[in-house]
């Protein structure tokens, strides 16, 4: 079995794990630099979701590669034609990770700091819940990004709590993320494995890999994604956990100055068509944002995102 995977080495991180699951060597994993890689500026600018799996894609629909490993909040919303997301084998913790030497926390940075990020829904949320604040671009890998803050390039910034702790640099976090104030991007802390449509064999090999409580809050997430046409130009965010047989959902939309937010929560009983469950209260979640925020949802969204 060919693995693919992009070159960062949180994504080459995350194969080897995925290679260990599958019981094949870490020779078989192939790098590749996507066009979500090369790009300098702002993802949005140049085509949004999609960036990071293009390469990636291609590679499985030329045989290059059997499987493709991704990070699954860079998954677009809808799979190009002959790819599959067969499995979610993995799933650290949703939360983001506030990065900052002089402050614990984004309410104690003091006024006119600068917070880096690439992230539309970081950039709303830091500027919902602090105005005073200035948001300038941040892009890079992990590593990049902390040493940005180490010399002061910027008073603080965001990470995947779920990156830092593969990479074994959870320590940089000068605090977590409380998820209800500030809820990370949907799929984020999740793995996602794609292969081709119609590849038995390699879907069959995959299957017992797949998570089910995973699988099925990605599933409410991504639909929640999918309702409110959601792309790297817009700020979305959700986070789905099940407890008790039940799966409570938190979502938000942003404008991208922060200034208006809107917000779902809702928990639902799961039975036996739980994955069915989970995309019905995405999609339903997302259609009344969409609903209440009205003219303003069209000013800002149309039909291409924000």
């Amino acid at each position: 079995m060919k693995l693919g995977s992009r070159g960062s080495p949180l994504a080459l991180a995350q194969s080897r794990l995925v290679a260990r699951m599958l019981h094949v060597e870490e020779s078989a994993i192939q790098s590749f630099m996507t066009s979500g890689d090369r790009i300098q500026g702002r993802l949005q600018d140049q085509g949004g979701k999609g960036l990071f799996t293009k390469e990636l894609d291609e590679a499985l629909l030329d045989g290059r590669i059997d499987i493709a490993i991704h990070s699954m909040k860079d998954l677009p919303t809808r799979m190009p034609e002959g790819v599959v997301l067969a499995c979610v084998p993995s799933r650290e913790d949703q939360r983001d990770a506030f990065i900052a030497t002089r402050a614990k926390t984004l309410m104690e940075l003091p006024a006119g700091a600068t917070v880096g990020t690439a992230s539309l829904r970081r950039q709303a949320q830091t500027l919902h819940a602090r105005p005073d604040l200035k948001v300038e671009l941040l892009r890079g890998r992990v590593e990049t990004r902390l040493a940005k803050i180490e010399s002061g390039a910027f008073d603080a910034t965001y990470l995947a709590l779920a990156g830092l702790k593969r990479l074994g640099l959870e320590r940089h976090a000068a605090s977590v993320v409380d998820s209800d104030a500030m809820p990370p991007a949907p799929g984020q802390g999740a793995l996602a494995i794609t292969c081709r449509a119609g590849d038995g064999n390699t879907i069959a090999r995959l299957a017992p890999l797949n998570i089910p409580e995973y699988a099925i809050t990605t599933t409410a997430e991504r639909a929640f994604l999918e309702a409110l046409d959601g792309s790297c130009r817009t700020p979305i965010a959700a986070m789905a956990r099940i407890a008790d047989s039940k799966l409570a959902f938190l979502g938000e939309v942003l404008t991208p100055d922060g200034q208006h937010c809107w917000r779902r929560r809702e928990a639902v009983a799961l039975g036996s068509d739980a994955l069915e469950t989970a995309r019905a209260l995405g999609l339903k979640l997302g259609a009344e944002i969409k609903a209440e925020a009205g003219p303003l949802y069209q000013t800002h969204f149309g039909d291409n995102g924000w």
